[in-house]
């Protein structure tokens, strides 16, 4: 999330509060204000309005959730998997004002919300937490909101350290002020438990009987049996299992508008995995790049992702990404006309960067040539685009922009204008 939830409560000051309730931890509710408040939240899944029936979602199916509470109160989503990973589907990103007036449905995403939620395994059981309050909650201790990320990166894992780590959060409050309530869905397939990706049947028709008779032994001709036709989906691994960053990412880019179809599962590439995928339209062949201990995937596309493969294929056969660059570290970015009227992309790596305009082609910059470029206000700045790849000058970085040139004159980068 690119801001972080207001700390309305402090934990320090409100310790000892008269009134407060010790929360109590149960494995089918996780948490519950045993003082049977008069706060009341009720949650359910579109699948399931009444909230009972713990209804089957596939692993890439879209998932909505519905609130209701019967009186003014700020509301929390947890959702926990059945490998006890947790995610704060609410607040985020694209829906910072968690403010829920008292008798009102709230369906997140809203009809015209900018951002989908897709569920992303494991099979199994997932229990969704809804945490209502009077007041706001300081979640820094659970979730943090990194700058340009959609959702929280939660801090805790599994239902018991959740539980416990949200009753340090609520056990200052008064008894009446805080309320829970949770929903069940299972992630797999109804029938076997095992969930494979959206098949599609595709039956076969008998063939059609002859129209004029012909002189051999009738052949009795029967149905040709559906034939199962497997999509693969994002971030779906050869083993069945989802890669949930890659998930998310898919969702949170609009993947069917910016992506197009998976065409490869999500495999191991380097320290991380990559999925392919067709692109759509202007914007290219794409890939979801995930590298190993990051929270997110990010996509990259077209131009861009040509010459990073290319600088990957030059360095290390591509069998991992170029050592200049790294992993994706944010999503690709349009970069829109700059004061020499030139546009193009801006892709954002773990050291460096790559820039790509149609006028010049798509170059890369790192360290504190990139740096200051970025700090002078990058391609829309008095530089615009870089006109060629970082080089070596009398054995000191430099760079070539539209309009001037970054040296390193004694360690320091120094601006030259045309």
């Amino acid at each position: 999330m690119r801001h972080s939830l207001t700390a309305a409560l402090t934990l320090s000051a409100l310790l000892g509060t008269a009134g407060a309730a010790e929360p109590r931890l149960s494995a089918q509710s996780i948490i519950v204000n045993p003082s049977q408040p008069s706060l009341d939240v009720q949650v359910w899944v579109n699948k399931d309005a009444s909230g009972t029936r713990n209804p089957v979602y596939r692993r890439g199916e879209r998932i909505t959730i519905g609130v209701k509470t019967n009186r003014d109160a700020y509301v929390y989503l947890f959702n926990v998997n059945a490998n006890g990973q947790i995610d704060l589907f609410f607040p985020n990103a694209y829906e910072e004002n968690n403010f829920v007036r008292a008798n009102t449905n709230r369906t997140f995403p809203g009809r015209n919300a900018s951002y989908t939620l897709t569920v992303g395994g494991p099979n199994g059981q997932d229990r969704l937490l809804a945490l209502a309050s009077t007041q706001p909650l300081n979640l820094n201790d659970v979730a943090r909101f990194v700058e340009g990320e959609g959702f929280a990166q939660v801090q805790v894992r599994g239902q018991d350290n959740l539980a416990r780590a949200l009753s340090i959060v609520v056990r200052p409050l008064p008894a009446n002020s805080w309320v829970t309530d949770v929903v069940t869905f299972r992630v797999g397939n109804a029938a076997q438990g095992g969930a494979t990706g959206t098949v599609t049947e595709t039956p076969v028709q008998p063939a059609p009987a002859p129209v004029q008779p012909v002189p051999t032994p009738p052949v009795s001709v029967q149905p040709m049996p559906s034939q199962p036709v497997t999509q693969i989906q994002p971030g779906e691994k050869r083993d069945g299992s989802f890669d949930t960053a890659m998930v998310e990412a898919y969702a949170r880019l609009k993947g069917p508008e910016s992506l197009g179809q998976a065409t490869t599962y999500a495999v191991p590439w380097g320290d991380g995995l990559w999925q392919k995928f067709r692109g759509v339209a202007a914007y290219g062949d794409a890939v979801l790049l995930h590298a190993n201990g990051s929270s997110r995937a990010y996509a990259v596309h077209g131009r861009i992702l040509e010459r990073y493969l290319a600088l990957a294929q030059a360095e290390n056969g591509g069998t991992r990404p170029p050592s200049r660059l790294g992993w994706a570290a944010a999503d690709e970015k349009v970069i829109p006309r700059n004061p020499y009227g030139t546009t193009g992309l801006y892709g954002y790596f773990q050291n460096g960067a790559l820039y790509s305009s149609e006028k010049y082609g798509t170059f890369w910059l790192q360290g504190a040539i990139l740096k200051t470029y970025q700090g002078l206000g990058g391609s829309g700045s008095f530089l615009g685009f870089p006109t060629r790849d970082q080089y070596l000058l009398s054995g000191a970085w430099a760079a070539d922009f539209e309009g001037g040139t970054l040296r390193t004159v004694n360690g320091v980068v120094k601006v030259y204008r045309k």
